[in-house]
């Protein structure tokens, strides 16, 4: 599919040169896709994290083994990605 500059005097076909460029940007951000992927799940694992930090302060009472095991499954959570997003989150109490 042939690209366009947009400008005020209209579309602008690119030339062949900037196809070929476009085609290796588009090619290295789809091969960073699961790299993407990861650093997302690695983030929003952090903050439910962080929203349980308070469960295994030294002055919290005793941390329960429930939310022992949900925040040592979201520890391991990123090893088991798969590019398709098909393992579940861990759920406090599972």
């Amino acid at each position: 599919m042939a690209r366009h500059h947009c400008t005020s005097d209209g579309n602008i076909a690119y030339t062949a040169e900037e196809e070929a460029a476009q085609d290796i940007i588009d090619k290295a951000y789809a091969d960073a896709a699961p790299a993407r992927a990861l650093a997302d799940i690695r983030e929003r694992r952090n903050q439910l994290l962080a929203d349980t930090d308070w469960a295994a302060m030294p002055d919290s009472p005793a941390i329960s083994d429930a939310m022992t095991a949900y925040r040592k499954a979201l520890r391991d959570y990123p090893a088991t990605y798969a590019a398709d997003n098909s393992a579940a989150w861990p759920t406090l109490g599972d």
